[in-house]
């Protein structure tokens, strides 16, 4: 673990996890310790996890960046790929995560290999711009919905999403200047979902999509649209899952990343060739 510098002087902290050459980098406001990133580096892979600058222990920012978060989340990460001296690196991230890796492989389409895409919507721009978060955040609704669907007949995978809110639940109070801001949603520049759809159709990485048919955030209706823009793409879907499918089924969903990775580093497919 460690920190960087950007160019405009704000301290990004990353942790390590794994070693070697197959490098992965994801990027968000913070990270289960027991998630798909570390099961990776079990797996093999060499992966960094990029605290995003305006959360805690990455510096905190007072400005508003507008329509433009995204854009400096996606430029952080090749701050840290630059720091690593790593030229061509995998990226993956969930939810907000996800929506850095968008605006990162727009913006930076030739540093990443490959995007690993965890309920990534993008959300439709027609249903507003301000973030789930900073809504709770000004009390404009007291919670988001369900995220997940129950669990029947699964002790174990229940027993590991009781874990997972307890965790949570011990986690400091959010400083102020944490509280304040609203990253909003990726691509709003776009403005339309005809334009969102359009920028959609010129990303030519190889892409992943994982989700859960009963997620209220990135629904399958917005993961079938994606899927149906981007030109070299793999959707899975799971039923009886939602928001938080990425911690409810690390394993499963981990091990499908690593087929894609492999094969993208094989030959730069998302599908096996003949």
């Amino acid at each position: 673990m460690g920190f960087i510098v950007t160019e405009d002087d704000k301290k990004l902290f990353y942790e390590e996890y794994g070693e070697g050459e197959k490098i992965v980098i994801s990027a968000q406001v913070g990270f289960y310790p027991k998630g798909m990133q570390q099961e990776l580096s079990r797996r093999g892979y060499h992966v960094y996890c990029l605290t995003l600058r305006g959360f805690a222990p990455s510096s905190y920012v007072t400005e508003d960046y507008g329509d433009a978060w995204y854009d400096r989340f996606a430029d952080d990460v090749v701050c840290l790929a630059d720091f690593l001296k790593v030229d061509r690196f995998f990226y993956m991230g969930a939810s907000h995560g996800a929506g850095v890796g968008w605006h990162l492989v727009l913006r930076h389409p030739d540093r990443v290999k490959a995007f690993v895409a965890v309920v990534p919507g993008p959300h439709s721009l027609a249903a507003g711009a301000m973030s789930y978060r900073q809504m709770m955040m000004q009390g404009l609704i007291s919670s988001p919905p369900p995220f997940n669907p129950p669990i029947d007949n699964d002790p174990a995978r229940e027993a590991r999403r009781k874990e997972r809110e307890e965790w949570l639940s011990r986690l400091p109070d959010a400083d102020p200047r944490e509280k304040k801001i609203d990253y909003g949603r990726p691509l709003m520049r776009l403005k339309t979902e005809e334009n969102l759809c359009d920028s959609l159709k010129t990303i030519k990485t190889p892409t992943l999509i994982l989700g859960g048919i009963d997620d209220p955030i990135s629904t399958p209706e917005l993961m079938m649209r994606t899927a149906k823009c981007l030109p070299h793409c793999k959707l899975v879907i799971y039923s009886n899952c939602g928001h938080d499918i990425d911690t409810d089924l690390v394993e499963e969903l981990t091990g499908e990343t690593e087929r894609f990775l492999n094969q993208t580093e094989k030959d730069g497919r998302y599908y096996e060739s003949f």
